[in-house]
């Protein structure tokens, strides 16, 4: 019932905020204490920037049809589901306090027993130039992972990250965060979070992680940017999903949200997962800490962007059973603005952000290509299976794509993906495969 009534009050919220587009400008109180605002989104908020509210939120609606290695048989695939459905909530209260909720209702984000949120947080701002954050919330790792999923290029974020998931997901846990941009030229995180997952004596896993990014230049159009990552998280006395099954830029493998490849969407395991239970779980014990380190590099200018991100992974054993897990991947990315307009990049964070249209009638398109690489070392695996061959397992993944901009809050965008392994296939020996995904994405 409770769920029931969210729903009907999240519904009528959106129905809100969509209604409220149709109107424009700012409309002022006669004391000039509240403005309205209704470009992108609803926001009401004092003159003094004390006290602030905003409903928005993002619709991504996609399409990928697949063969070969991304189905087990080999044949044609394909789904249609939402990536994303977000219902977001954010402001300020009495000047130095934020707040962020971001719900998702396409139950790709969080479980039905914590909640499908990607973001439920509170932030203090009072102690600049550090800033705090605490509640749920990614964790900062990698440069891509920074920008929104609204603004990434690609429809999907690089295959890297998939070989160390966790390092940058919120998994359901509770964290705090602290960070700071440093002589208007670097940028600085840490935190430390308590995720979803316990030890064998009820303690929850515990999670470092640490980004560090120096930006000599830092404006729209004119961007050199350095940065390194560090994750790390106790293993021990812990029994979890140690598999890594990358999906491949292709999410209508497996996903929520509505219509996948269902049980023939090939999401092959490159490592881990030696000795798991009928779960899917490791034996407690089994690994003892499992570190991630990263690097990062972008450059820009004018239309142009260039950026590429390296991180390596170790699952160290803890058990004479086991052997240690690990694996590294990277990707380089080139793109282009065919229309002039450049890629937003703010300091605070350290990322890129949306491409503004200029022309209001044809909007900005881009075009981009992205490889990506990724090597999974598995000492566990000794004997060779029908779809796995002893010794590394590779993939690499070459993306090619347009985006079209058609104004602030629609974009577009097709990706053609193709995908060539090592070691490893699918049930009828497939290590080639190639996917077409298409995405209508509206922000609010």
């Amino acid at each position: 019932m409770i769920r029931k009534h969210f729903a009907g009050f999240a519904a009528s919220a959106l129905a809100l905020a969509v209604t409220a587009q149709a109107f424009a400008g700012t409309v002022t109180t006669d004391g000039a204490d509240i403005v309205v605002k209704t470009k992108g989104g609803l926001e009401v908020a004092t003159t003094d920037s004390a006290f602030s509210f905003k409903l928005g939120g993002r619709l991504q609606a996609d399409y990928g049809t697949f063969d070969d290695y991304y189905t087990k048989d080999g044949k044609t695939g394909d789904g249609a589901y939402f990536r994303r459905a977000y219902l977001e909530l954010g402001g300020t209260a009495y000047k130095d306090w934020k707040y962020q909720i971001s719900y998702d209702f396409s139950h790709n984000s969080g479980t039905a027993d914590d909640g499908y949120f990607d973001e439920a947080s509170i932030s203090y701002v009072g102690f600049k130039p550090v800033g705090l954050k605490v509640g749920r919330f990614d964790a900062d790792f990698g440069l891509e992972k920074a920008t929104s999923s609204k603004w990434v290029t690609a429809i999907e974020r690089n295959a890297a990250y998939e070989v160390a998931d966790w390092a940058n997901s919120h998994e359901n846990g509770m964290g705090i965060q602290a960070s700071s941009v440093v002589g208007d030229m670097a940028y600085l995180s840490s935190s430390v979070a308590a995720k979803d997952m316990n030890d064998s004596h009820g303690n929850s896993v515990k999670q470092f992680n640490a980004r560090a990014v120096f930006a000599p230049l830092h404006e729209t159009g004119n961007v050199l940017h350095f940065g390194l990552d560090f994750a790390t998280r106790d293993l021990g006395d812990v029994s979890f999903d140690s598999r890594i099954r990358p999906r491949l830029g292709v999410r209508g493998v497996s996903t929520n949200g509505g219509n996948d490849a269902g049980t023939n969407g090939n999401r092959a395991t490159f490592g881990g997962g030696v000795g798991l239970s009928s779960s899917n779980l490791t034996a407690v014990g089994a690994y003892d800490t499992d570190t991630v380190w990263g690097g990062e590099f972008a450059y820009a200018t004018g239309p142009f962007s260039a950026q590429g991100e390296y991180l390596t992974r170790k699952m160290k054993a803890d058990s004479s059973s086991y052997k240690d897990v690990k694996a590294s991947g990277y990707y380089g990315q080139l793109a282009y603005t065919l229309t002039g307009e450049s890629r937003v990049y703010k300091l605070d964070g350290a990322k890129f952000d949306t491409i503004k249209p200029e022309n209001k009638q044809y909007g900005a398109w881009e075009v981009f290509y992205r490889y990506d690489h990724i090597s999974v070392d598995d000492e566990n695996v000794v004997s060779k299976t029908a779809t796995r061959d002893v010794g590394d397992a590779k993939a690499n993944v070459n993306t090619i794509g347009l985006n079209w901009y058609a104004n602030e809050a629609v974009k577009l965008s097709a990706n053609y993906v193709n995908t060539k392994t090592d070691n490893i296939t699918n049930n009828v020996g497939d290590d080639s495969g190639s996917a077409f995904v298409g995405r209508v994405q509206y922000v609010f």
